[in-house]
């Protein structure tokens, strides 16, 4: 069965407009066209759909069952596209800053502190853009939040975190099965993270307990998927410090023993060499900048 293909945008909006005075001169006068214009369009719509949607009467116009009917759907979408275009294109008077990054980083570290910015810069949005894996920057983006080396080509890179890696579990699954010594870690899953390079494996050789099967265990392609799966007492992730500070702090999360590694990788802010960061970028950088050295 073939499908009706779409009428133009402009028939349709005509179709509302004229469906709600029941008049096309009033139409005319809300769309700023000719009342014999709007008449056209109507006639192309009710050509295209096979129906007639509106009744000519002596005095105004009527609405068919069928424009009855249409009507609804027609304004749903409009009503649709206008919010949708609002949102995105709209609100000419407000500045946004394009963010992209790890949602790990913004749902632990970032999203706590981003309503300060807020009070201190109303007038300015910002827009976080998460993002799986790193890509090549194509201008669409202002800043970027990195977990890495600090060291990209064409990149300027200032270091938010100084992490330390260490292994955090529930307070449930530690009352239910205690780990005392890395060695008990093998009567628990491992949670792992898909894409970073100081893992289970690089974290257990560093400690001297190298004997235990890392291979093992639940695997993630985000930090947050880990964290939360420790959360719920699924296994045991190893954590960035920077990540879970808030978590350990209020019970969340407990870390079993003291074995900390320094992680070699942390997170950074970065952007495009050469290229100006617009005023609004400027101050956000410089905020963030600012808040992750307070905690250093």
């Amino acid at each position: 069965m073939s499908q009706k293909s779409l009428p133009p945008l402009n028939w349709l909006r005509a179709f509302e407009v004229s469906a709600r005075y029941l008049n096309f001169t009033h139409a005319a006068d809300e769309l700023h066209l000719t009342q014999g214009a709007v008449s056209q369009q109507i006639r192309q719509l009710e050509s295209h759909l096979g129906v007639a949607l509106f009744k000519r009467l002596p005095r105004g116009l009527g609405m068919t069952e069928e424009g009855q009917s249409y009507l609804p759907v027609v304004q749903d979408a409009i009503s649709r596209l206008a919010v949708g275009t609002n949102e995105i294109f709209g609100q000419h008077n407000r500045r946004h800053v394009k963010v992209r990054g790890s949602l790990s980083f913004l749902h632990y570290w970032l999203a706590p502190r981003l309503a300060d910015f807020c009070r201190e810069y109303p007038h300015i949005d910002i827009r976080y853009i998460s993002n799986l894996w790193v890509k090549e920057p194509d201008g669409e983006d202002d800043l970027e939040i990195r977990w890495g080396y600090g060291q990209w080509s064409g990149l300027h890179a200032q270091r938010l975190t100084w992490d330390l890696l260490q292994p955090v579990c529930s307070p449930a699954l530690m009352a239910r099965s205690p780990i005392l010594e890395p060695a008990d870690l093998a009567h628990h899953s491992l949670l792992h993270v898909l894409g970073y390079e100081e893992g289970w494996g690089y974290w257990l050789k560093r400690i001297g307990a190298d004997n235990i099967d890392y291979s093992r265990g639940l695997q993630f392609d985000t930090l947050i998927s880990t964290i939360r799966m420790a959360e719920l007492g699924q296994g045991v992730a190893l954590a960035r410090s920077s990540v879970v500070e808030d978590l350990l702090k209020n019970g969340q999360l407990v870390a079993p023993f003291n074995h900390r590694i320094e992680a070699s990788e942390s997170f950074y802010l970065v952007h495009e060499q050469g290229e100006a960061l617009s005023p609004d970028a400027v101050l956000f950088s410089t905020w963030l900048v600012a808040q992750a050295h307070r905690l250093w």
